[in-house]
């Protein structure tokens, strides 16, 4: 197994590729070692000393370190947890299908405005991010101003701000006129 790892704009995640199928469907956030045991996966990399943050996508799983450890000390460690599990033949998540996540449901006025959101989350937005092994989900809609969720190499990066403000916020203020504006929200 040869397992691609990338670089992330945020210096604490690296993103890992093993080549194969990680989640059929959504994707997994453990942004710490609490909940990780519905995850074979994520338990075993939270076994990996330095290991603060996992996250799954579709073929990719990214990592994020704490502050202070090197890459050259944990990245072995991790690329050996990753082919020791996809070896084993356990499965990523536990259970029926795990815990993929998506986009809060919302009811109510807006109703027509948050599907439009949606849509563009989901065809503009969502596709780049995991580009850069992370995700950016929608939590909530009021009085004009959207608030997202970032998951994986997202959380805590650097340029997320610069991402929400100049990209995100730009791209749905053009397409839906009732945006004014976008703010992160952390679950």
């Amino acid at each position: 197994m040869f397992i691609q790892t990338e670089s992330t704009p945020n210096p604490a995640t690296l993103k890992f590729l093993p080549g194969q199928t990680v989640l059929e469907t959504g994707t997994a956030d453990f942004p710490s070692a609490e909940g990780a045991e519905a995850s074979p996966l994520a338990s075993r990399l939270f076994g990996v000393k330095g290991v603060t943050g996992v996250f799954f996508g579709h073929d990719f799983v990214t990592v994020t370190k704490q502050d202070g450890v090197e890459w050259d000390h944990v990245k072995p460690a991790i690329l050996g947890a990753i082919m020791e599990h996809f070896q084993s033949g356990q499965p990523v998540m536990a259970g029926e299908g795990g815990a993929p996540s998506g986009h809060a449901a919302h009811d109510g006025p807006d109703s027509e405005v948050v599907e439009q959101i949606k849509e563009l989350l989901d065809t503009r937005v969502r596709p780049a991010v995991a580009q850069d092994g992370g995700d950016i989900t929608f939590h909530g809609f009021d009085r004009g101003v959207v608030y997202l969720h970032m998951q994986g190499a997202c959380a805590n990066c650097p340029s997320s701000t610069l991402t929400l403000k100049m990209g995100i916020e730009n791209l749905l203020r053009h397409y839906i006129p009732e945006v004014t504006e976008v703010r992160p929200v952390a679950v």
